[in-house]
């Protein structure tokens, strides 16, 4: 472990002076990371596996990594969960999957890949259980406990189990897609958690949803949870490529799911991906995504660095069956140097009110009255002359919340988003625009009144890029307006 620890020391200070990486986001000491995976906690230690390949940063070679944390902000890492077995079958890679405690023993369920993981039949079902408080793990002898889909479907995708308790036995949900259908998720059982019996899908998609939003031809990193008196199917669209997560609302019975139209968890789409949840010791379900990259292949190797997890949300029931999403409230231990303002006018005919330069490790907490404005919201890792700024709106005429990229960076040449990602948001009668921003050198979390969220990443060159301000375009009021400096989470 000191060697270890040395090592992802070394790299983490070796990448630090980036001022492109993140600095209170949790991400791989070095290389490549996505997917959330089999996050639980165990002994009051919330423990956190990720996809990751430490030989790169590209997607390949899929490992688990590993960290630990006690309070949700600070991480440890620790050794390398899972690694491909040379003619195992995951000789290809360790994808993504899930943990379980199983009578007092960890236990990962996993997606083994060997061959062309474009074909559905190489991607099968592992299982590893760790003896010694989850630093090394042992694989099951009788790997792969699922070798293959079920017989008969035309399978277009078969990964990602996540596994539950349901009347005294184990059930399993995988991401699948079935050609000419749309995305599946496919149910099985066991009472042992290597022999499973192949139930029923628990929920097929038509491709476009009854919402009109696109739900793909597979569906990833399935999830069924239960909230209030509902239950919550989480669930990343995958179409030939990563698209967006979504979510369902709806009733669970007989293993079976009868859901409502789909909605997006995040507006950010690709930046925030394969969503994965767990009910803590506290009852409450936190959820994390993976935060992808918006510049070149590379770009991000001469970085030396790719990909990083949001930061934990919690989950809750609100009226109408949408989801609520919080920030969890650990992260606000990172805040310091506190700015407080109050009632500020805001019009299209007067300046924009602009605070002096600051880091581009921040929290903005805003409550706004739009009044009669068509759009307000504000800029930050602005520039003084504006040559480079990220804007973030809300567009009452239009009724969407957005984050305007196409000025966020001056580099071009490598292949940095220049767009503008918004999604539907309407304000109640009478109702204030209250806003959480988290900026973390390239990283944005914009959460609007606890309902709608969008992640984003933007890469500024200036260092003098580090403004924010205010904006109306008409009449609106800043009711109150909080900053905070953040702190990383790494000493």
């Amino acid at each position: 472990m000191d060697a270890f620890a040395t090592k992802t020391r070394r790299q983490r200070q070796q990448l630090a002076a980036d001022p492109h990486r993140p600095r209170y986001h949790f991400m791989a000491p070095a290389n490549w990371m996505n997917d959330p995976n089999g996050i639980i906690e165990w002994k009051g230690q919330y423990h956190l596996f990720y996809q990751h390949n430490p030989q790169a940063p590209v997607w390949d070679n899929m490992h688990w990594g590993h960290a630990v944390s006690g309070d949700l902000v600070h991480w440890r890492d620790l050794p390398i969960a899972l690694a491909p077995t040379p003619g195992g079958p995951d000789a290809d890679g360790c994808w993504s999957g899930c943990a379980v405690d199983d009578d007092g023993v960890p236990t990962l369920l996993y997606t083994g890949v060997k061959g062309d993981w474009t074909q559905p039949h190489n991607q099968r079902v592992c299982v590893a259980t760790s003896d010694d408080e989850m630093i090394q793990w042992r694989k099951c002898a009788a790997n792969p406990v699922i070798a293959q889909p079920p017989p008969g479907m035309k399978i277009a995708g078969f990964r990602d189990p996540y596994v539950w308790r349901e009347d005294g036995r184990w059930i399993m949900a995988i991401g699948a897609g079935i050609q000419d259908v749309g995305g599946a998720v496919l149910l099985y059982r066991s009472s042992d958690l290597i022999n499973w019996e192949y139930l029923q899908p628990l929920c097929l998609g038509d491709a476009r949803d009854r919402s009109g939003l696109w739900t793909g031809t597979v569906w990833e990193v399935p999830q069924l949870h239960s909230l209030g008196d509902k239950h919550v199917l989480l669930a990343t669209i995958w179409d030939g490529d990563p698209l967006y997560s979504v979510y369902f609302t709806g009733d669970y019975h007989n293993y079976r799911f009868t859901p409502a139209p789909a909605r997006k968890l995040d507006f950010g789409d690709r930046h925030f991906y394969a969503a994965h949840a767990i009910v803590d010791s506290q009852g409450r379900r936190l959820m994390w995504g993976f935060i992808g990259e918006s510049r070149s292949s590379e770009a991000q190797q001469a970085a030396g660095w790719s990909g990083l997890m949001s930061l934990p949300r919690v989950l809750e029931m609100g009226a109408d069956s949408q989801l609520l999403i919080k920030p969890a409230p650990e992260i606000e231990a990172l805040r310091r140097q506190r700015r407080h303002f109050s009632d500020i006018p805001l019009s299209a005919a007067s300046a924009e009110f602009r605070l002096e330069p600051l880091d581009r490790c921040l929290e903005v907490a805003a409550e706004i009255d739009p009044g009669s404005a068509e759009e307000c919201g504000f800029r930050v890792c602005a520039s003084p002359d504006r040559q480079e700024e990220t804007t973030i709106f809300y567009d009452a005429a239009g009724k969407r919340l957005g984050v305007d990229r196409r000025r966020s960076s001056l580099l071009r040449e490598s292949g940095v988003a220049a767009d503008v990602q918004a999604g539907a948001f309407e304000l109640k009668p009478g109702e204030t625009l209250r806003l959480r921003v988290f900026v973390d050198c390239s990283v944005i979390e914009v959460y609007a009144n606890d309902r709608a969220c969008l992640t984003s990443r933007v890469y500024p060159s200036r260092a003098d890029s580090r403004y924010v301000s205010l904006y109306a375009r008409g009449q609106a009021s800043v009711k109150s307006l909080d900053l905070w400096r953040m702190r990383s989470i790494w000493t």
